[in-house]
């Protein structure tokens, strides 16, 4: 067990942020005492049973509304693993081969002058699809209704390398998976993640976000600024990185999500094994797997995965250790809180780890 402790000091957490604080709703009311968020929401299983789980803040500050364990919250980039599942899914059905140029999915995808873009790539972050251009086109509030939409912003755009040399955090190359998802699956990304993702998982209270919809019970968004201050963010338009960004949840979905990983509900023990592994370049030393962060050391990188989140109105860290059969999972209303959400998740993957 002690080695599954040290491990989570590879989140780049200083060691005397780890405090040996065991009560998880001391430490989760601090998130909002401390001025790191208007409200959140966080808890942990251990073999599939919650042994705790609780929200504390505002999800609506104007109106006082609190922050309840069933408020909806953005989830950012934690949709990526999701995406990566569902890949991997129609790769066991033999409808995607991981080493084909996605130009077999996507014909008119630009090629490029010597290696081709694979979903191995695009899964892997080596693709060099390169990410927002700026700050505008993160925060766009234009609607793009397809997917082939929002490929269009970037596909004649230069990779920042040829693919496979490198590896580049982008969440574009995760739009272009929701493409081929689509086009190797016959629905649309949304219909599939629904069916073989969501439903899957008892998962009912998780969808992709619609701008400017009505969704009930849903937070309102907020963003720590530099100076400290927290203010109300402003809406962004995520259609054009839904299948790496554009979904919200509740913790107990995610934990339903991360109890389903380990059960493997969603892919087989194999696959899952496979994408445990570092395919993202030795060399690089980040530690990424397909759509997961390995967060061990060697030789072990894999025994700890999971994803971090962020994005305006959004601090989550995921954490998952299957073979202990753990899930700890932290889901925030306020973005530039991303080290503090990721401390806590930490934290209260040290508490379950001390209970085994």
């Amino acid at each position: 067990m002690k080695k599954y402790a040290i491990l989570l000091v590879v989140l780049l957490i200083s060691l005397w942020a780890i405090s040996q604080d065991k009560d998880p709703d001391i430490l989760l009311k601090q998130l909002v005492s401390g001025n790191s968020v208007i409200g959140a929401s966080a808890g942990y299983s251990i073999d599939g049973t919650t042994i705790w789980q609780s929200a504390v803040g505002s999800a609506d500050k104007k109106t006082k509304k609190p922050f309840e364990q069933d408020t909806k919250v953005r989830m950012a980039s934690i949709a990526k693993p999701m995406t990566a599942i569902a890949v991997m899914q129609l790769v066991e059905q033999e409808l995607i081969d991981l080493d084909a140029p996605i130009q077999k999915y996507i014909p008119n995808f630009p090629k490029q002058p010597k290696t081709q873009i694979t979903t191995r790539h695009l899964l892997s972050q080596t693709s060099g699809i390169d990410g927002y251009k700026d700050g505008k086109e993160a925060q766009t509030t234009t609607n793009y209704p397809t997917l082939t939409d929002a490929i269009n912003i970037f596909k004649d755009r230069a990779l920042l390398f040829e693919p496979g040399t490198q590896y580049s955090y982008t969440t574009y190359g995760y739009t272009v998976l929701g493409a081929i998802i689509e086009r190797t699956s016959g629905m649309s990304y949304g219909t599939y993640m629904q069916k073989n993702i969501w439903n899957k998982a008892d998962m009912m209270h998780t969808g992709i976000e619609v701008f400017r919809s009505e969704t009930d019970n849903k937070s309102g968004l907020y963003h720590k600024h530099r100076n400290g201050k927290i203010k109300a963010g402003k809406e962004n338009n995520l259609s054009n990185r839904i299948p790496g960004g554009g979904f919200y949840t509740t913790v107990g979905d995610m934990l339903k999500f991360g109890n389903s990983v380990i059960n493997n509900t969603f892919i087989k023990a194999e696959t899952l094994r496979t994408m445990r592994q570092h395919h993202s370049l030795e060399k690089e030393r980040n530690g990424y797997g397909f759509g997961w962060f390995l967060y061990n050391p060697k030789p072990n990188e894999g025994a700890i995965i999971g994803h971090t989140g962020e994005q305006t109105g959004c601090s989550s860290q995921l954490f998952i250790i299957p073979e202990k059969g753990i899930v700890a999972i932290v889901l925030a209303n306020t973005s530039g809180a991303l080290r503090e959400a990721s401390i806590l998740a930490s934290k209260l993957m040290n508490i379950a780890l001390s209970k085994e």
